[in-house]
């Protein structure tokens, strides 16, 4: 597919359009990075490499242990000074 795109200037940026269809077989998203070559003359974008997307599940894998940890520190904190200690 070929398709050609005016160069402009937004803000103090220069910017060009990139159609829908061009971006879906690159196969990136409004919003991805890309990486811009130039090689003789011709412009090359890549996308990169996209980060992985975590579901809610993974994220809160661990949940448990870490709360436990949490109350074990503040028990700690609650406690009296044994020492020195700067409070």
């Amino acid at each position: 597919m070929t398709n050609t795109a005016k160069i402009r200037r937004q803000g103090g940026a220069t910017v060009f359009s990139i159609p829908p269809a061009l971006l879906k077989m690159m196969g990136v998203e409004v919003g991805q990075e890309l990486t811009l070559t130039v090689n003789n003359g011709s412009l090359i974008a890549t996308p990169t490499k996209a980060r992985k997307r975590y579901t809610l599940a993974e994220l809160l894998e661990g949940s448990d242990e870490m709360s436990e940890l949490n109350q074990q520190n503040a028990d700690w904190n609650a406690g009296q000074p044994v020492g020195k200690e700067i409070l």
